[in-house]
């Protein structure tokens, strides 16, 4: 069950990365992918610099689009 959490947490963070990200997006699926990428990153960054943004849901989806908005910023970095 926790891997089928973290996939449906990660796809709804790179859905709303993606319209974050107005244009710097790659896709419906693609940003969905980085999003579960992302929740990775999201929780390695926040845990590196010691922040915590609270537990539930709403915690790892907070950290999964802030992760997903990391990726798909330096993503677009290399897409030009």
């Amino acid at each position: 069950m926790g891997i089928l959490y973290a996939l449906l947490i990660g796809a709804l963070a790179g859905w709303l990365a993606g319209k974050i990200m107005k244009g710097g997006g790659f896709g419906a699926l693609i940003n969905i992918i980085l999003g579960i990428v992302g929740g990775a990153v999201g929780n390695w960054l926040f845990s590196t610099l010691g922040i915590h943004v609270g537990s539930g849901i709403v915690g790892d989806l907070i950290t999964g689009v802030i992760g997903a908005v990391v990726i798909l910023f330096i993503a677009g970095l290399f897409k030009k």
